[in-house]
């Protein structure tokens, strides 16, 4: 780490689209962090985000930003199949790398960059920022002491409707475009995050005219109870995570993923807990980020290489059964 970043963690990003600039917004509202380096595939974009964000760099290609001695962390935010690549970039040049989510396209890729973190000595994690929102984890802790008993049902959605366009990432095929890797991940993650990994899985898919994933059904089945996921580009969903317990029904409200309340419904009765929020949201798991780097960790306590494992066979599991390849 450089002389000046002990005080202070220099990040850079790569792929400067929507997430990064969410990224950047919250980053702003860190004290013992700044954007220190952006870059794009044209310099054009790159200048315009750095001088949007106050970052110290603009650079054109994604090689000039990891030679860049003064870079102590790096934000990928590329699309799905340039992850691997990207991280490893960054990686072999010594850059603690915050990999967006899905970590990789599938479980080959997750290792490779694994191994190539462990080589290296250094830190890598991936981004699922909901894992680190306080909302999530005060769910997780009621739902770990079992506070309102066993979990009888799980049900998790994402869902949202937009004009098809082939030439946006979000559906675009070749970039790993569709619904299960880009917001299935986040319903899948909830059964993963509470009941770990089913015994078995049901799915079924349909497709747009390019062959990704319109909307994505499943149902993860374990020893006493199921949970039914969903995502879809094609309609609006209510994209909550709802955990039926014993003694109570656990909801989280829409837009389940990001900051939002929590219900907690008794007899009928609902309770509404409000966490405050004044940030989009990214700064909990940059925060976590900055003090791993600082503790001197190359591996998260969190966000564990174990579980980014396991999520990425999930999904290798349901693309496999809907026959989804890319």
């Amino acid at each position: 780490m450089t002389k000046q970043s002990q005080q202070t963690i220099n990040w850079g990003i790569i792929g400067l689209g929507n997430i990064a600039s969410k990224f950047a917004e919250d980053l702003l509202t860190i004290n013992d962090a700044k954007l220190y380096a952006v870059a794009s595939r044209t310099q054009e974009k790159a200048d315009e985000f750095a001088a949007k964000y106050g970052a110290t760099k603009a650079y054109a290609t994604y090689e000039d930003l990891a030679k860049d001695p003064n870079v102590d962390a790096v934000y990928i935010a590329t699309p799905h199949v340039y992850h691997k690549d990207n991280t490893m970039l960054c990686l072999k040049k010594g850059i603690a790398v915050l990999c967006e989510k899905p970590f990789a396209m599938d479980a080959e890729e997750v290792e490779d960059m694994i191994a190539c973190a462990k080589e290296n000595n250094t830190l890598l994690m991936e981004a699922l920022w909901t894992y680190f929102l306080p909302h999530y984890q005060y769910v997780l802790d009621l739902l770990e002491k079992k506070t309102y008993g066993n979990i009888l049902k799980v049900e998790s959605d994402f869902g949202f409707h937009r004009a098809f366009d082939n030439t946006s990432r979000t559906y675009n095929k070749s970039l790993g475009g569709g619904s299960l890797l880009d917001i299935g991940i986040y319903p899948i993650f909830t059964a993963l995050s509470t009941l770990g990994m089913p015994n078995s899985i049901d799915a079924e898919a349909t497709f747009f005219e390019n062959g990704a994933d319109s909307t994505c059904n499943m149902v993860f089945h374990y020893d006493n109870c199921d949970a039914h996921l969903e995502s879809s580009f094609i309609s609006n969903n209510p994209t909550e995570a709802i955990f039926y317990c014993e003694k109570a029904t656990i909801k989280i409200n829409t837009m389940f993923h990001m900051p939002t309340t929590v219900s907690i419904i008794i007899d009928g009765k609902e309770d509404i807990k409000d966490f405050g929020y004044t940030t989009i949201g990214y700064n909990y798991e940059t925060i976590h980020f900055n003090n791993l780097i600082r503790e001197g960790k190359k591996e998260s306590d969190v966000m564990t290489f174990d579980f980014s494992r396991k999520l990425i066979k999930l999904l290798d599991d349901v693309r496999e059964i809907i026959n989804l390849h890319y």
